[in-house]
């Protein structure tokens, strides 16, 4: 795997978790913050996830894929 997908895999699902813990605050299945209850969280949250995914998906496809082969030149 190339460092930058590695990075953008790790980078990608610290961003889903964050995103994931953000919606569940604003729906009040965590409690305890100023986020608690507040709807704005969850749409907030629930974007912010979207986004984690679509970073890590973009490092995993780019991390996993097997390079186009060389041609010989002929």
């Amino acid at each position: 795997m190339k460092g930058y997908a590695a990075a953008a895999l790790v980078l990608g699902l610290i961003i889903l978790i964050f995103g994931t813990v953000f919606a569940l605050q604003g729906d009040g299945v965590i409690g305890g913050s100023v986020m608690s209850n507040n709807s704005f969280w969850i749409y907030a949250g629930s974007v912010i996830a979207v986004v984690g995914v679509a970073i890590a998906g973009f490092g995993a496809w780019t991390g996993f894929r097997k390079p186009a082969p060389k041609s010989s030149g002929q």
